[in-house]
């Protein structure tokens, strides 16, 4: 069993993390995530424009319970000023981490000069990252791509300025700019990146299994592995994860996994959000915990105008039992 981390005065239970996924990892995503065995969520990344001038649907992703934390909150922009401002904002909602976007390759997020736009301005990343340094107690991320050329110096150069400007910690997604979320993570540039860095260096990408996260701990010798997409409907990867750093063997996943993630999501959802709301989401996101099951297909068709959580339990309850008859006969 590899040693716990520690981000600044923040020591984690263990070596995993949930990614910052948008339109994902609300409060109930995160929730699901913790229980899991997560050891630290990340909330989706949030406009610091819109936490400086109190945008009501920026606010509300800064939401929180203690069931969830410790939590990392992730902003994003490209105004020193307003970047501080806003860090000011998370920290005092309570967030144990705050956390600087670097890599988002989204065009508009680009166009505004934020995301991995920042890793072509190492001055203007320099600047950022002083001021809300300066402006906070609570520990610094930041998450940072390749950069925009395959060789990574884009990286190299902004963990260099980050790590000199007091930020406790980088992920790295080694994939540029260009590449978006396709092609192969170059897990080499988080080796290279962590041999150099002496601060903790968490890697991301291509992390599919459990299988996965521990080739990447044992080829770049990164600090902890933090988990996006393969999280999505199978939150149980990060209890798997921990598993095998203890050496145990991974069991088969059971169904009653499938069953308890989707309803404990619904319940989550239904008390953070109301019914209605709640509902209207649910109609595509429970499909995700049913991917490679049988009459998955079904199952997604009967849940697409659901209406009430009685409604949505009775379904699932019932596709589960119809799976499991089928398996016994």
């Amino acid at each position: 069993m590899r040693k716990k981390i520690l981000i600044g005065s923040l020591s984690l239970d263990n070596l995993t993390i949930l990614a910052p996924l948008a339109g994902i990892t609300n409060l109930p995503f995160r929730i699901l995530a913790k229980e899991a065995g997560c050891a630290l969520v990340c909330s989706e990344m949030i406009s610091a424009n819109g936490l400086v001038y109190q945008s009501k649907n920026t606010t509300q992703l800064l939401d929180s319970m203690p069931e969830e934390k410790p939590l990392a909150v992730q902003i994003f922009g490209s105004d020193p000023t307003i970047m501080a401002e806003a860090a000011k904002i998370v920290e005092s909602s309570g967030a144990d981490i705050l956390d600087i976007n670097f890599g988002c390759p989204v065009k508009k997020i680009i166009k505004s000069g934020s995301g991995v736009a920042l890793m072509q301005s190492p001055e203007k990343a320099e600047d950022i990252l002083k001021n809300v340094r300066k402006s906070i107690k609570i520990p610094l991320t930041i998450k940072i791509r390749s950069g925009w050329n395959p060789d990574g110096k884009q990286a190299l150069k902004i963990a260099e300025i980050a790590e000199a400007c007091g930020v406790d910690a980088i992920t790295v997604h080694p994939r540029t700019a260009k590449q978006g979320f396709v092609g192969y993570a170059d897990w080499t540039l988080i080796n290279t990146i962590k041999r150099r860095a002496k601060i903790p260096i968490f890697g991301n990408g291509d992390i599919v299994s459990a299988e996965d996260a521990m080739k990447m701990l044992n080829q770049t010798g990164c600090d902890g592995v933090m988990i996006g997409r393969a999280a999505i409907g199978r939150p149980w990867i990060f209890s798997q994860v921990n598993s095998l750093l203890k050496g145990e063997n991974l069991s088969p996943i059971d169904l009653s996994l499938h069953s308890d993630a989707m309803l404990r999501y619904l319940r989550t959802s239904v008390t953070y959000l109301g019914e209605k709301q709640a509902c209207y989401r649910m109609r595509s996101r429970l499909g995700w915990f049913v991917k490679g099951l049988n009459y998955s297909s079904q199952f997604r068709n009967a849940i697409k105008q659901i209406s009430s959580e009685t409604e949505a339990v009775g379904i699932i309850k019932g596709y589960m039992n119809a799976i499991k008859s089928d398996s016994d006969n």
